[in-house]
């Protein structure tokens, strides 16, 4: 099999990695570009790693991204994410992954796509699955980002320069409504009877949450005992996918995608272990343990932990009402497998709940710059 190369880097940002692409080095339409990114991925694989690509075997690792010119004109240029699933064929563009949104700032700037001074600089950037802009705030000396740093991030080894996003106006994402379904609680109805109360929030990327003791769980357990009790994964997928449906997300459950929404489960703060054996008190505000493209997320998905700040702001939510008391500009600390992320949300209620601002900070480094290989006749 003859290969072709196409010019690509690959990056890590918080606690995922892609593959990034430039616009005009792939075809101009998704019908061709698909096929591409799964051989690039190495998906599908039946044995779930990815080995014959650069996929790493779980969601957070399994993932494209495209930068082009802008299309906005509060924007400096577009970016365009795609998760890919693992052992199917399935490429999914509804979506937006925060983690790897503080790729982008840096990357346009190293890439020479922006020209900027040295200091402190804000690339604002056009999130076109959403249609929302997000501004990225972090340093450049000698015209490039600057890696090195004393910030630390749940989830990533070592230290580097931190660089901070917001997400502008982040409410509506997927759906066009911060409360999809304009209730504050919802009830879902189970098929062996009963019912189990969700609120479903749509700030950044559509979510569902729902209480860890509704399902007869703490709220701390480890993504290895979530993923192995088959039975939870099954209802929590139905789940998911009933509330898919209910925030218009799809017409019924068997076309709601791999990634919207997610869902998550919520529980009041409470001490754990965290994946690296450390032990991490109760002085957080909420935990959480969700599930990213059917796989229990071994850290919180970056665009969920934003929209889960945003819910524990909404007075009535799941997420508000177990969480600790928060008061506005505190920030929220978000327990989860791998430790601790802190968020902010600038959330008001002017006749209905606004969505102004979500922010965090991350860490990105770029770990390849080159060309991957492709089955030649993928490019023709």
């Amino acid at each position: 099999m003859n290969q072709a190369w196409i010019p690509a880097t690959f990056w890590r940002g918080g606690t995922s990695k892609g593959v990034f692409f430039l616009a005009k080095d792939l075809p101009d339409t998704r019908e061709k570009i698909d096929p591409i990114l799964l051989a690039v991925m190495g998906t599908p694989d039946p044995f779930g790693r990815q080995l014959n690509g650069m996929g790493g075997g779980t969601s957070s690792l399994s993932k494209a991204v495209i930068i082009g010119p802008p299309t906005h004109p509060d924007a400096d240029v577009d970016y365009t994410f795609i998760q890919l699933a693992i052992n199917k064929p399935i490429t999914d563009w509804t979506g937006n992954c925060g983690n790897l949104s503080s790729v982008i700032g840096p990357y346009a700037v190293d890439e020479g796509l922006l020209k900027v001074a040295d200091g402190e600089v804000t690339v604002r950037f056009h999130q076109t699955n959403t249609k929302k802009i997000i501004h990225s705030r972090f340093r450049v000396e000698n015209g490039m980002s600057v890696i090195d740093g004393d910030m630390e991030i749940a989830g990533v080894a070592g230290k580097a320069a931190p660089v901070l996003l917001d997400f502008v106006k982040p409410g509506g994402a997927a759906t066009g409504k911060l409360l999809p379904t304009g209730n504050l609680v919802d009830r879902i109805e189970l098929p062996g009877g009963g019912t189990i109360e969700v609120s479903l929030v749509d700030a950044s990327h559509p979510n569902a949450f729902l209480r860890a003791r509704d399902l007869g769980l703490t709220g701390t357990e480890s993504p290895d005992a979530i993923q192995a009790d088959t039975e939870l994964m099954s209802k929590l997928e139905y789940l998911r996918r009933r509330a898919g449906v209910m925030m218009g997300l799809a017409p019924n459950e068997d076309a709601v995608t791999l990634t919207g929404p997610r869902i998550g489960m919520v529980a009041e703060p409470q001490a754990y272990l965290g994946l690296d054996k450390t032990e991490i008190g109760d002085d957080y505000e909420i935990s959480t343990r969700m599930i990213s493209v059917e796989q229990p997320h071994r850290a919180v998905p970056l665009s969920s932990g934003l929209c889960l700040s945003v819910a524990c702001r909404i007075e009535g939510t799941l997420p508000n009402q177990m969480s600790r008391k928060i008061v506005d500009g505190q920030p929220i600390r978000v327990g989860n497998p791998s430790g601790l992320l802190t968020f902010g949300a600038d959330v008001r209620f002017d006749g209905q709940w606004i969505a102004d601002s979500a922010g965090v900070y991350r860490t990105a480094r770029c770990l390849m710059k080159g060309a991957v290989a492709v089955p030649r006749h993928l490019v023709r």
